[in-house]
């Protein structure tokens, strides 16, 4: 096989400046199956909130626009931002400015992390001793999950994190073992929950999860709903992760979210490649090293450059809302889109083929949209719409405070 990737580089330009005008047909949004041979991930966790954090650095670095930065960005390798954000770079100082780029997204997730932790950890040694208290205590820990309850989240859908600190002594567990063990912590959780039982309670736990609003955006990282089920579902060899990342961030949020990398994960600094997103080049690599044509492939892409990546290598694409909003990608030409991958299942056939099932009724994880630019200007992510909540609650709570002290 030709070293070469794709012969045709004006048409696939073409196509990528075509698809970037955003006029693409509309996809199918309802069920499908197809056959294909191998799954090409462009990324199995979210860290949206903490890569633009990263970005946004730049932009005051550099004294740009922070939106204007983040929004160029999404999707694209960080080697290829740097050098269009800083030109003074000298080619051999781009990889250590790349590793020093993707060190701070991780740096922003972990701070995140302690402090949520810190929180959770203060909180429950201030919890009352009563009966009462003690149930409200328990079931507000039970939403800052364990280690158990976190990984029930990651197969069964959620966007909880998963703690970093507990992930080495069990990353080696079988998918039967994982499986056992989220089962048991899925009915823990569902018991504590149970326990509560009563509507203060309730309004208990929603104020307590309010009150992770002052941490500012949830820059953990997180793996995406539905991913943990359908990656244990594929034969090993038959399933890539080709993303837009270098080692340090790829290897280190997979490390993060729990997941054991592939045997075939190309990242941003691989020197086959020879252009990144939207470029098709890291699909159809990945498609190649699996043994197989990107035309029998599929596609999982959240980003518009990883989706447009997808479409121009011929690949099935399937477009996830679990970092932009429908109406940012649905015009990327994507085959399909769907809200999540819990929508998802694989069968394998006796031919050997994978057959893929989409059935959007299948999906029942909340759906939540991190990113924080092309939303329009009156877009407020969750935690400021929290933050909001909890101002007009004490705005009500003093004005009332003030009518009766006049009566």
């Amino acid at each position: 096989m030709s070293d070469k990737l794709y012969d045709d580089v004006p048409g696939v330009e073409a196509r990528i400046k075509e698809l970037q005008k955003k006029e693409a047909p509309l996809p199918n949004f309802g069920p499908a199956s197809f056959e294909i041979d191998a799954v090409l991930f462009g990324g199995l966790v979210n860290s949206i909130a903490a890569v633009e954090a990263a970005w946004g650095q730049v932009a005051e670095e550099i004294g740009q626009d922070r939106d204007e930065v983040i929004k160029a960005t999404h999707g694209r390798r960080a080697s290829d931002n740097l050098k269009k954000f800083k030109p003074f770079l000298k080619e051999h100082e781009i990889d250590r400015e790349v590793q020093k780029f993707e060190q701070s997204i991780l740096d922003h997730a972990d701070a995140y992390e302690n402090k949520r932790r810190s929180r959770s950890n203060s909180r429950t040694s201030s919890q009352g001793s009563t009966p009462a208290s003690s149930r409200r205590g328990s079931a507000a820990s039970s939403r800052r999950p364990s280690f158990q309850q976190q990984q029930a989240a990651a197969l069964f859908g959620s966007f909880t994190p998963l703690d970093k600190s507990a992930n080495s002594s069990r990353a080696n567990l079988s998918s039967s073992e994982l499986t056992r063990e989220l089962a048991r912590a899925k009915l823990t959780a569902a018991t504590d929950e149970a326990e509560i039982g009563t509507e203060s309670s309730a309004v208990d736990l929603e104020e307590d999860e309010d009150d992770l609003s002052d941490l500012g955006a949830d820059m953990s990282v997180q793996i995406l709903p539905g991913v943990r089920s359908l990656i244990d579902s594929l034969p090993e060899g038959r399933y890539a992760v080709a993303t837009s990342g270098a080692r340090t961030y790829a290897y280190g949020a997979m490390e993060r979210a729990g997941i054991v990398p592939p045997k075939i994960t190309i990242t941003a600094e691989d020197p086959r490649l020879g252009n990144g997103k939207p470029y098709p080049d890291p699909f159809v690599l990945a498609a190649r090293e699996l043994g197989f044509d990107p035309k029998n492939c599929m596609v999982v892409e959240d980003s518009p450059s990883g989706i447009i990546a997808g479409v121009v290598s011929g690949a099935t694409t399937l477009a996830v809302c679990t970092s932009h909003t429908q109406d940012q990608i649905e015009r990327c030409g994507p085959h399909h889109l769907i809200q999540n991958l819990e929508a998802v299942w694989v069968e394998v056939l006796p031919s050997g083929k994978l057959k893929v099932n989409i059935n959007p009724s299948r999906i029942t994880s909340e759906i939540k949209h991190d990113a924080m630019t092309d939303v329009g200007p009156d877009f407020k992510p969750s935690w400021a719409r929290k933050e909001d909540k909890k101002e007009a609650k004490a705005k009500a709570e003093a004005e009332k405070q003030a009518a009766e002290a006049t009566a």
